[in-house]
């Protein structure tokens, strides 16, 4: 069996996904999206261990850079570029609008996750804050009054 992928691996894929939309001269209407999906899972990847390792949400950043982005890139970039763009394939949607979707999507749940990781921390903060206020007492002027030395 594989050993799951690292920080490294996760980054590796994201720059493997800008270095195709480079070279494919992909429209900025995906690059920006796939920029800030990329720039969520960078500041969510430190934050996962808080989450749990084996997480779902963890799971669902390491997957977002490794497997659904690039697979949704690469399927869109391997259709001619004129056709993806202007032929409808769902309906009334191109190939272009679908995967502004999936990137949407992707984007929204990304940002979701990184909120859930930040609210551990604030939680951890709260929880901490509490330990202190049980230790040490709570005053309105700032604390209780320390007499840590004489002043000479």
């Amino acid at each position: 069996m594989p050993a799951p992928p690292t920080e490294q691996d996760v980054l590796a894929a994201l720059n493997r996904v800008h270095a195709q939309l480079a070279s494919a001269n992909a429209p900025a209407v995906i690059t920006t999206r796939v920029v800030r999906i990329a720039r969520t899972i960078n500041d969510t990847l430190p934050r996962i261990r808080n989450l749990g390792l084996g997480s779902q949400e963890g799971y669902s950043v390491v997957a977002t850079a490794t497997s659904y982005l690039p697979e949704a890139i690469g399927a869109y970039l391997r259709l001619p570029r004129e056709w993806a763009d202007t032929r409808p394939i769902d309906g009334y949607k191109t190939s272009l609008m679908v995967l502004v979707e999936q990137l949407e999507l992707l984007g929204s749940t990304m940002d979701k996750i990184l909120d859930a990781a930040n609210r551990a921390d604030a939680q951890a903060l709260i929880a901490h804050g509490m330990f202190l206020d049980a230790k040490f007492g709570q005053s309105s002027d700032g604390g209780p009054d320390l007499q840590l030395g004489s002043p000479t």
